[in-house]
């Protein structure tokens, strides 16, 4: 059986990298073999595009469609070295940020186009889509909250995309509960403005055990 791609998608102090985990967590105590892999990274070639997006002061004036082949660059290769591989062999697969990132950082946000950074991602991914998409959702300002915070206790967090300016980060947020209305029959839009953390990972994981449920009877 083929394994399962989830992604995890969200504007800057969502939560991701918590959910992610415990998702992670909760599957292998479960029995599941599981992959994690992050965007941009999750390969020697793809850590050091990362670095260069994010946190190289070479990468401040990057223009858009530079930024896009960055970002395809280090997919295609987490793609095929990494993610396909697993798929095949049957194990889930969880990603935080995916080929929705670009469609809506670059697509919506830089106004690259989403058409045109959805064709590219299917090159990128030779026509895959995750099975699942959370898209953790919250006010702009609580999440830019939360990086601050964040960035307090660790300043080399700090990165290209946290410091641009909160008209940015709206866009960012209104393209992705675009993308929801476009593909609701893959992206779950969960409520990240939350406190309760369980809670958030008890919703992602209830859809998960449904979806692993579904194959099984496949």
């Amino acid at each position: 059986m083929r394994g399962l791609l989830i992604s995890f998608e969200g504007g800057e102090g969502a939560g991701k990298g918590t959910q992610v985990r415990l998702l992670k967590e909760a599957l292998e105590a479960a029995g599941k073999t599981v992959v994690l892999t992050r965007e941009p990274g999750g390969t020697p070639i793809g850590e050091k595009i990362r670095h260069l997006l994010k946190h190289d002061p070479d990468g401040k004036n990057m223009v858009p469609r530079a930024e896009l082949l960055l970002f395809l660059a280090a997919r295609a290769q987490n793609f095929d070295e990494r993610i396909y591989p697993a798929l095949e062999k049957g194990e889930i697969v969880i990603c935080d940020r995916f080929i929705d990132s670009s469609a809506v950082y670059q697509g919506h946000t830089r106004g690259l186009g989403v058409e045109a950074v959805d064709s590219f991602n299917d090159f990128a991914t030779n026509h895959h889509k995750p099975d699942i998409t959370f898209i953790l959702d919250l006010p702009v300002e609580v999440g830019l909250e939360r990086v601050r915070l964040r960035e307090g206790a660790h300043p080399a967090l700090w990165d290209r995309l946290d410091s641009e300016k909160k008209s940015f980060h709206e866009k960012v947020r209104e393209g992705y509960l675009a993308l929801h209305k476009r593909e609701g029959k893959r992206c779950v839009l969960i409520d990240a403005s939350r406190s309760d953390i369980a809670a958030i990972h008890a919703e992602i994981l209830n859809h998960v055990e449904s979806r692993l449920a579904a194959n099984r009877r496949a």
